[in-house]
């Protein structure tokens, strides 16, 4: 009998570590192509301790070009835009200025995202040239708290002991056009 009392506790202990490993903000497509136009989709799991989502504020990352939030009805769009440290140009026109940061705010109690279910937040641009990792900082705000998904490792993209992990895109290496 004890030892069924163990195995019980230990897989409970396994469910409690395994759900919460899920449980931050991640996107729905995390590999894409370099220079690739990319349709970004966080999804949002659950709320701040049981309480619900009001808000998600996120940092476009620096090489993610012309970013465009996904409306979301009852929810408000900002944007706020800044200089580039580094211009680029598109449709033959230099961009010195571009959105470095999206809010999706709910504009009153009824559209709010409960913490018992889940919604998924989506915006567009372009990737840079170059692959390697991209992360995604997000500021998830609730009735009660916040959650900041912030977190990025000191080397690597493995996310494993991180409380709060940023969510990763694995920018892969535009394919050759070499025909053999």
């Amino acid at each position: 009998m004890k030892n069924t009392f163990a195995l019980i506790a230990i897989e409970l202990a396994l469910l409690v570590v395994t759900t919460s490993t899920h449980a931050h903000i991640v996107l729905t497509e995390p590999k894409a192509i370099a220079g690739s136009y990319y349709k970004a989709t966080l999804r949002v799991g659950h709320g701040c301790s049981g309480s619900a989502t009001t808000g998600l504020t996120v940092q476009v990352p620096a090489g993610f070009q012309g970013a465009k939030p996904q409306p979301k009805p009852g929810w408000t769009i900002a944007t706020r835009k800044a200089k580039l440290a580094m211009p680029y140009n598109s449709h033959g026109k230099t961009v010195t200025d571009d959105v470095v940061e999206l809010r999706w705010t709910a504009a009153n109690k009824d559209v709010v995202l409960p913490d018992d279910q889940f919604d998924e937040f989506a915006f567009m641009g372009r990737l840079p040239n170059q692959s390697g990792p991209l992360w995604v900082k997000v500021l998830q705000t609730c009735e009660n708290g916040q959650n900041d998904w912030s977190e990025i490792p000191a080397s690597g993209t493995s996310t494993r002991g991180l409380k709060s992990p940023a969510a990763l895109l694995n920018v892969q290496p535009a394919p050759s056009h070499d025909h053999h």
